[in-house]
Parts: structure tokens; C-alpha cells; sequence
């Protein structure tokens, strides 16, 4: 069973004192490819090093977070600009608003979250977005930035049917994770109305572990409960589960 990770954070600090097995880990549960999003200049070097080590397994994604759009943000965008000139990606990501942390920085969010949308668009790659209680903002922009040249996945979706399926009619495919074993998770009431074709899989590894490793640092191999409770909610095989996503990821990223 070939099993897509379209999310994790494999560089971060968490996995310190056990990268390699938590790697070793997540191959051995037949998840072979992790596509990796970026934060901000401060991990670039540090995705590099990943990829290098699994250059078979291992795609990145170039983009600024938008919680880490702070004074400097320009100086990060023109970071963002400069990478994408010297090589290819697989995605521009994660990118988006974030009102839970901060909303005083939602102009330069916006801001922010616009301009890379027309570096995706220049570059031809999908985007990956991040919504933390701002679906109506995101969806202003994206709104206005239709196009079929803007397609790319709707990170951690957590939004009602309605913006489900508002995500999904511009080109977006819904990547779900933990949140999808939670009780109080809520999308597990309405998944099943969404055809499989636009889900993609994910971890968000080291946030949001499903349970039952809820409230506990997450890694890639643990995307075998989402598998589980996906084929439980679609009454498919988990191998089934694993091939149409893993081929939905395809369709994305394109790889």
C-alpha cells in the first residue's frame, strides 16, 4: 500500500532525536512520499538537507507562512521569488490568512497571500493554503484569483460542507488529516458526501496527531488512522483509500 503524506514538517525541531527513524517509521507504514511545505528563509536550508537525504521520497514546497508575516515580510517574499528563480517545487506553500494568532497583520497577509498566488500562477504550480479562521478572507481572494491556472489543496480543511464544496469548485482538493478522528472534528458528518476524488491525505506532522495519539506529537507514519477512519466513513478498502489519494496528489503536484 502506497500511502501520500501531501503535509508534513519533517525539518522541525521536533523530530531532533529521531528524524531518521521517525522517517524509517513512516516508510515502513507504506508512506513513501512526504511533500514538505515551507515556513519562512529560517527552514530552507533545513528542508534542503531533507530532501537530499531522501531525494526519492521527499518534494518540497516554497512559500512564507502566513503567521510568520511580520515586518520583515518583503524580505521573505523576495526570499520566496529568489528560490523559485534557481529551482523547480512542487508547490507554492503553505500560504494563506491566519486570524487566530494575529489580526492586526491581516492587510499583509492578504498582501502576501495574493502575491504568491501570482507566483503560482507564473510558475505554473499548484498553491497550498493554510485557513485558520479566515475561510471568508481566503475565500475573497481566491474568489477574485480564479483561474484554471490556480488549483492546489485546501490544507487541514476544517470548514463546513458549503465551503467544501466552495473549495472545491476552484480547483482546490480538500487535504484531511487528524481532525478526521476527532469526536468533535465535525467534517467526518459530511465527508461522505464528498467524492473521493478531491480528498488528498495528510498529517501536518508534528501538529495534530489523530487519535489515538491526539494531543501528542504526530508523524508521518500515523497517517494510517486517517486512512482507517477514511475507509470507514467511504466503506472502501484502506487500499483503495491510499491509491485514489495518493493519484489525487498526483494530479496536483504533478509528480
Amino acid at each position: 500500500m502506497l500511502i501520500t503524506d501531501t503535509h508534513s514538517h519533517i525539518y522541525s525541531e521536533e523530530f531532533a532525536d529521531d528524524r531518521d527513524a521517525m522517517m524509517q517509521r513512516a516508510f515502513d507504514a507504506g508512506v513513501k512520499r512526504i511533500f514538505v511545505p515551507s515556513i519562512d528563509s529560517s527552514y530552507t536550508e533545513k528542508m534542503y538537507a531533507m530532501e537530499a537525504q531522501y531525494p526519492e521520497s521527499v518534494f518540497l514546497m516554497m512559500g512564507l507562512h502566513p503567521t510568520y508575516v511580520k515586518e520583515n515580510y518583503e524580505d521573505e517574499l523576495r526570499h520566496v521569488e529568489t528560490e523559485l528563480s534557481k529551482r523547480k517545487f512542487a508547490a507554492i506553500g503553505e500560504i494563506g490568512i491566519d486570524l487566530y494568532w494575529d489580526k492586526t497583520t491581516l492587510p499583509q497577509q492578504q498582501n502576501a497571500f495574493r502575491r504568491q498566488i501570482q507566483l503560482a500562477k507564473q510558475y505554473k504550480l499548484p498553491i497550498n493554503i493554510h485557513c485558520r479562521e479566515a475561510f471568508d478572507e481566503i475565500f475573497e481572494i481566491l474568489d477574485a484569483e480564479k483561474s484554471p491556472e490556480l488549483w492546489g489543496i485546501f490544507h487541514c480543511f476544517a470548514g463546513n460542507y458549503e465551503q467544501a464544496l466552495h473549495a472545491i469548485s476552484l480547483n482546490m482538493k480538500l487535504g484531511i488529516g487528524g481532525v478526521a478522528t476527532f469526536k468533535n472534528g465535525k467534517i467526518d458528518q459530511f465527508l461522505n458526501q464528498i467524492d473521493l476524488k478531491n480528498i488528498v491525505l495528510e498529517t501536518d506532522s508534528p501538529y495534530l496527531a489523530p487519535v489515538p495519539f491526539r494531543g501528542k506529537r504526530n508523524e508521518s507514519s500515523y497517517i494510517v488512522k486517517v486512512v482507517s477512519k477514511l475507509s470507514e466513513i467511504y466503506g472502501l478498502p484502506e487500499s483503495e483509500i491510499a491509491r485514489i489519494t495518493t493519484e489525487n496528489s498526483r494530479a496536483v503536484f504533478g509528480i
